[in-house]
C-alpha cells in the first residue's frame, strides 16, 4: 500500500472519528479556520503527506457529537469546543502532523464519567474498540508509535489494554479550564521530556526527520 492509499484508507474507514494534527492557520480569532478541512485534502494541499507522522498517535476518549465530515474530529468550530487549543499547542513543533483518533468509537457521550461507568459494565465493548484501534495502527504501518492520551481516563484505558505493547504518555485534556498559552506550555513540557528520554527523538528517531506518510 503506497502512502496516498494509506491516507485514503484512513479517511474512508476511520474518518468519522479519526483525523490528523494539522489545521488551517488561525485567522483573526483563536477559533477561526479550525474546521477548514481543505488543509486535509491532498488535492488542495499536495504537501500534506510529507507533514503527517504515523508514529505519533494522539488519543481522545470518545466523540461528544456526531462527526459529519470525514476527518472532522478534533476540528470542531462550535462555540463550546476547545479543539483550537490543540492547534495552538502543536503549531510549529515537531509534534504537528500526528495521527488523531478516539479510543472508544461511535459512542456519543459528553460526560467522561458516564463513559467510564459504561465500560465497567461492558468490558467486551472496550475490547472490541481496542481491536479497532489496533487495526488503525496496522493500517498506519507503524510498529512502535508513541500514544499520547488526552486526559486521565483515556490514559487509563490505553495503559490497561496497550501498555505492554506501546509507549504511552498523558497530556492534559484540551477541555480543561486553562488558557491556550498555558495549555501549550503543559503539552510541550510532557512531549519534550518524552523526546529527551528517548534519546532526542520519539521512537529513537531524530525529530528533525520524523517518519511521515510521504515515506514509502
Amino acid at each position: 500500500m503506497n502512502t496516498s492509499d494509506t491516507f485514503q484508507t484512513i479517511k474512508s474507514e476511520y474518518g468519522h472519528y479519526a483525523s490528523w494534527a494539522v489545521w488551517a492557520a488561525q485567522g483573526e480569532t483563536p477559533k477561526s479556520n479550525i474546521d477548514d478541512l481543505s488543509i486535509l485534502n491532498i488535492d488542495e494541499n499536495p504537501a500534506l503527506l510529507e507533514s503527517l507522522q504515523r508514529d505519533l498517535i494522539f488519543l481522545g476518549l470518545n466523540i461528544s457529537r456526531p462527526i459529519e465530515r470525514p476527518l472532522g474530529n478534533f476540528h470542531d468550530p462550535r462555540p463550546m469546543a476547545t479543539d483550537f487549543k490543540i492547534r495552538y499547542a502543536l503549531q510549529d513543533t515537531p509534534y504537528w502532523g500526528g495521527y488523531m483518533t478516539d479510543i472508544i468509537k461511535d459512542f456519543e457521550e459528553k460526560a467522561s464519567g458516564k463513559m467510564m461507568k459504561y465500560l465497567r459494565s461492558d468490558p467486551d465493548f472496550e475490547r472490541e474498540n481496542i481491536e479497532v484501534l489496533r487495526s488503525e495502527i496496522r493500517v498506519l504501518g507503524c510498529s512502535n508509535p508513541l500514544i499520547i492520551a488526552f486526559g486521565k481516563d483515556t490514559e487509563l484505558i490505553a495503559r490497561r489494554n496497550l501498555g505492554k505493547d506501546f509507549t504511552i504518555c498523558r497530556i492534559p485534556h484540551y477541555a480543561n479550564y486553562t488558557s491556550k498559552e498555558k495549555y501549550r506550555e503543559q503539552v510541550l513540557d510532557v512531549l519534550d521530556k518524552m523526546k529527551a528520554e528517548q534519546g532526542g527523538g520519539l521512537n529513537a528517531q531524530p525529530r528533525e526527520s520524523p517518519r511521515t506518510l510521504g515515506e514509502k
